[in-house]
């Protein structure tokens, strides 16, 4: 079952489950963040990651070099067919009977950007890593503190057996921008 605005809101103010938490769709000038009807969309900060383009072969066992170190922007322009790693504003405790989906926000997707971003697992928490790509000929930018994707709250019929914390995952209470590891 999707999770409303209703739900979202409960939690985030008595189980911190967003943090900071904005109970409202926040527009003007902006590319909307905030709570909507079934989900949360949320912002990306102002660090970013740039994908180091002398790298011969991208790795996933050994990603060390793949990105640059860390810059802090009000906006990143992201060259054509790049990609680059941005950290979510919001901070997220995800509860045991929660899995979430999301889905970049169509305003950047008109523009030829592409949001990914791994589902969160029951009992995960941490600023979400995100990969944002331009798929595009063009440089595109994307505005830091803005709405970046949409996040779904979907609940389990059952509570899962193990979860994230149980497994003591790799990306667990992650605080900065996170490369791949194995």
């Amino acid at each position: 079952m999707v999770k409303n605005d209703k739900w979202i809101k409960k939690m985030a103010l008595e189980q911190g489950l967003i943090e900071p938490f904005e109970p409202n769709q926040v527009r003007e000038g902006n590319i909307s963040f905030g709570t909507s009807s079934y989900g949360y969309d949320m912002r990306v900060s102002n660090e970013f990651m740039i994908m180091n383009r002398n790298v011969n072969i991208l790795d996933p066992k050994n990603a060390v070099d793949i990105f640059n170190p860390v810059v802090v922007e009000d906006f990143i322009e992201i060259p054509p067919d790049s990609t680059v790693l941005g950290k979510t504003v919001e901070y997220f405790r995800i509860p045991r009977d929660i899995v979430t989906i999301a889905f970049g926000k169509s305003t950047y997707a008109r523009c030829g950007i592409f949001v990914n971003i791994t589902p969160f697992e029951p009992q995960w928490e941490g600023y979400v890593t995100l990969s944002i790509a331009n798929t595009t000929t063009l440089p595109v930018k994307v505005y830091a503190n803005e709405g970046i994707a949409q996040v779904l709250f979907l609940q389990a019929s059952e509570t899962c057996e193990v979860s994230y914390a149980d497994r003591k995952g790799k990306y667990q209470t992650q605080k900065t921008i996170t490369q791949a590891k194995i």
